[in-house]
């Protein structure tokens, strides 16, 4: 139960309206199937899976370890940078500045890298480590702030801060530390396959030239064996083999590559300066290229950004709802919550790009495959979550079984943790719909990818700094309602 009572009524209203925005969106979003034969295609697509391929098992196992790699290495530098910034992530600037880093996709971040370092393993290992640490600023910070602090109260006032922190606190916190380190080391994981969509040597760059090729046996045999590495985390990553993975890491992914000073250089000195200062024009001409980028690109990005994350949001509601009794003791027994407890963590491990693309190949492009990849996606997660806390929940001795203790006993008791979860992810589908443009859907992520193929570097930093803006702005709003509505915060969420 939550540890403050959330206010029933008001939580409801908050629901209404969002369902009224997602509805009045679907009136105005592009979700036509466009393929000429959308469901025959997707029938051989399923039907491969039958028959899985993995005749190139020395490229397959390469691609395998260098997605490991990479998801280690920058979970590691994500960690201990954080870890250092949460210290003092009660200044202003450190939050605000943690705040606009991890509000930029990780993939966006490869795109800016690859122009700085080429096809280097720093642009993989920056582009995940960059808004990890970002994000384990934030979430370090607030088990730090809302940890348990009762031993404090037995520690010597002239005991040193280092002491009081590895003997007072650290015990009590690392539970904490640990569950959240080990869930961004699955979502690196996640992080580092769509990074082979941009040319890096990962998973996903092999399911790339695959789905190409309608591939599908191939497909299935990379995307199996990824599922079992993501449910079998628990199993080969051990603390005493950590080590042993960071100081091989750095070997796996290395690479002839060289880094040229010239591109640095350039990128920052004349790439992103706005043609109009690198022209040596005037603050009028500068005021009309920026106008027109905005209302040109930024406007319709924006909206039909929002636009799908709205959508995406009340379905993923709506699916958590559907999800949550298949692992839940109080709906099915050992054997079915296990099948439910497998279907989940299939689907929250396939990445919202890598199921978006595929739905695109199959239905053509346009919101349809992003909703239902983000809707699936979040709402896998989130059934799972749902789930396990249904599971702490006493039910009372007189309560019945079927739809009376699900929407009589269970769901009203378990709404204010629902809405929680679901704010909290908000601000992370709201990043996803922005990066799914760069797969053709016109969200901002798919001006910011024809800008940088254009080689128009200016105009695309200025769109990310406005995605950005844009995510800063949903989370803010996401944090407010959690608050007024009195949800669990952050920390209990992770």
């Amino acid at each position: 139960m939550p540890s403050k009572p959330y206010k029933h009524s008001a939580a409801w209203n908050v629901s209404w309206v969002f369902i009224f925005i997602a509805v009045g969106s679907l009136f105005v979003a592009d979700i036509e199937i466009s393929t000429f034969e959308p469901w025959g295609e997707l029938s051989r697509f399923f039907l491969a899976i039958f028959s899985p391929d993995w005749t190139h098992y020395k490229d397959i196992g390469d691609a395998i370890l260098q997605t490991l790699a990479f998801a280690i290495l920058g979970v590691v530098f994500g960690c201990v940078v954080g870890f250092a910034l949460a210290l003092v992530f009660h200044w202003r600037l450190v939050r605000t500045i943690c705040a606009l880093v991890r509000a930029v996709h990780e993939l966006f971040w490869a795109l800016i890298f690859l122009q700085i370092f080429g096809l280097h393993p720093l642009t993989g290992l920056l582009a995940i480590g960059l808004p990890y640490a970002a994000t384990f600023a934030k979430i370090y910070a607030e088990i730090l702030e809302e940890g348990d602090k009762s031993a404090l109260q037995a520690v010597d006032p002239k005991t040193s801060v280092i002491s009081v922190f590895f003997y007072a606190r650290l015990p009590d916190l690392w539970v904490h530390f640990k569950t959240y380190t080990l869930y961004r080391l699955e979502c690196a994981l996640r992080s580092s396959t769509v990074l082979g969509f941009v040319g890096l040597p990962t998973v996903g760059y092999l399911l790339s030239s695959a789905f190409l090729e309608g591939n599908y046996t191939e497909v299935w045999g990379l995307l199996l064996l990824f599922y079992l590495i993501i449910a079998t985390i628990r199993y080969w990553l051990r603390p005493k083999l950590l080590p042993f993975y960071i100081l091989v890491s750095p070997f796996i992914i290395a690479n002839d590559s060289e880094i040229s000073s010239e591109n640095m250089v350039r990128f920052f000195t004349e790439d992103i300066i706005p043609t109009p200062i690198r022209n040596g024009e005037g603050l009028v001409e500068l005021g009309q290229w920026f106008n027109e980028l905005f209302l040109t690109q930024a406007l319709p990005g924006i909206a039909n950004t929002l636009i799908l994350t709205q959508i995406a949001l009340v379905i993923t509601a709506i699916l958590t709802l559907l999800f949550f009794p298949l692992i839940s003791s109080h709906f099915f027994k050992q054997t079915g919550q296990t099948m439910g407890h497998t279907f989940l963590v299939i689907v929250r491990s396939t990445p919202e790009y890598i199921l978006a693309y595929i739905l695109l190949q199959l239905w053509g492009p346009s919101m349809l495959p992003a909703i239902i990849a983000l809707a699936m996606h979040n709402g896998a997660i989130i059934g799972h979550l749902i789930g396990r806390y249904s599971n702490e929940i006493t039910l009372r001795i007189d309560t019945v079984k079927g739809g009376n203790r699900y929407f009589y006993e269970l769901l009203p008791r378990l709404y204010g943790q629902f809405l929680a979860f679901l704010f909290y992810r908000w601000e992370i589908i709201l990043r996803e719909s922005a990066i799914l443009g760069i797969l053709g859907i016109a969200t901002l992520g798919f001006y910011i990818d024809s800008a940088i193929q254009d080689l128009r570097l200016d105009k695309a930093i200025i769109l990310i700094v406005i995605t950005a803006l844009l995510n800063v702005v949903v989370d803010s709003i996401s944090r407010r309602l959690r608050s007024r509505l009195r949800l669990k915060t952050a920390v209990e969420c992770s």
